[in-house]
């Protein structure tokens, strides 16, 4: 999440904290009674216009004056800490909110490392920034820790998703292993009519495997039970595979424990960890130079595509993947946390390249960039 260093008006000082930042030029079209906005206002001229607002009776309306904001942004304000953090960035290519910090499993290399504090008001904020979107989003992400903690109140999120925004295709990162018991799957599943797509990620074709990953006994059980569930509601589901080394050891042979045994899936997304959380702890079995596990990569990809799993590769740059498999690479890293090298700047195919996570910029592998130069690499 994006934070910023705010000044605001009076109102967002009495305690609201859900807004939809917009020009004044836009308030009279936007304005609705049962939301919040905060106009852009760096001026004493444009916040005396607030004021005039306030006075004829919006008090639904504000002043913030902050770089970096932008029309459309969704905003929690924090005038404590002079602090505003944009939840929601309507010009982002990728969207997406978070419901909890909390979770379950304790993975080698998870970027948000859990906490145990409750933190059900993420859930009202969730809500608060749904309402606000000025405009639906084709996907919407929704994320965690582990979202299934929330319960029944993970229902009333994606049912409000479908009601504010019909047109819009939620992607729910989960560890699915709570959707093992038929009660709760039951309860989130039956009668769901907001499309979800559900990325589950799945680290081995063993137990001891997968669950050495997550760091959580049993893990591995529940997550195949969690898995069933989803296709006994009929719902759609990618397969996350984070390539550390553990996982890339045996990766082969668990792209074919998925062909065999989970062909239902809609696809296999094969993901570079993001170097930081407790990746930065595990640096050890966490930093990996693709260049160097290629013959598995290939290996990986040939049994899916043998039994007819669709797959993708998401967060690595194309010079880190054999030729064969630049057509799976997909731009996939969020806005905010992308870069580049320098030396990708006479490379070719930028335009078509993940990049890299910013972090990668402390010294984390593929440190080495290769130029392409050739046509022939298009996707």
């Amino acid at each position: 999440m994006r934070r910023l260093k705010a000044n605001f008006g009076q109102t967002v000082q009495n305690g609201y904290r859900v807004w939809r930042v917009i020009d004044a030029d836009l308030l009279a079209v936007q304005w609705q009674a049962d939301l919040q906005f905060l106009v852009q206002a760096p001026t004493a001229t444009q916040r005396s216009l607030v004021a005039q607002y306030q006075a004829s009776g919006l008090s639904n309306v504000d002043w913030v004056a902050a770089t970096g904001l932008e029309p459309g942004d969704i905003v929690s304000a924090d005038p404590e800490r002079s602090e505003v953090t944009v939840l929601y960035r309507e010009s982002d290519v990728h969207h997406s909110l978070q419901l909890t910090n909390r979770c379950n499993s304790y993975c080698l290399m998870c970027s948000q490392p859990p906490t145990l504090q409750d933190d059900a008001w993420m859930v009202e904020e969730t809500l608060d920034a749904i309402r606000h979107l000025t405009v639906s989003p084709q996907v919407l992400g929704l994320s965690g820790g582990e979202p299934l903690l929330l319960g029944p109140h993970l229902r009333t999120v994606l049912d409000s998703v479908g009601f504010q925004h019909p047109g819009t295709r939620v992607e729910l990162l989960t560890n699915g292993r709570l959707l093992a018991d038929l009660d709760q799957s039951h309860a989130l599943l039956n009668g769901l009519s907001t499309p979800v797509t559900w990325l589950v990620p799945l680290y081995g074709h063993a137990d001891f495997l997968h669950d050495f990953v997550v760091q959580t006994p049993g893990a591995f059980e529940q997550t195949l039970s969690g898995l069933l569930n989803l296709q006994r509601y009929s719902q759609p589901i990618q397969l996350r595979i984070v390539l550390i080394r553990p996982v890339l050891e045996t990766l082969p042979a668990l792209c074919t424990f998925i062909g065999r045994n989970l062909p239902f899936v809609k696809e296999v997304a094969l993901m570079a960890c993001e170097p930081i959380g407790f990746a930065l702890a595990n640096r050890e079995l966490c930093e990996v130079d693709l260049l160097e596990w290629q013959e598995s990569l290939q290996q990986a990809s040939h049994q899916l595509a043998r039994h007819s799993v669709p797959f993708l590769f998401m967060n690595a740059p194309l010079c880190a993947l054999p030729r064969a498999l630049h057509a799976y690479a997909h731009r996939s890293i969020s806005d905010w946390k992308k870069v580049y090298a320098p030396a990708c700047d006479a490379c070719q195919m930028k335009s078509n390249c993940s990049g890299f996570f910013s972090w990668y910029e402390r010294g984390w592998k593929p440190a080495k960039v290769i130029q392409i130069m050739n046509e022939e690499y298009v996707a």
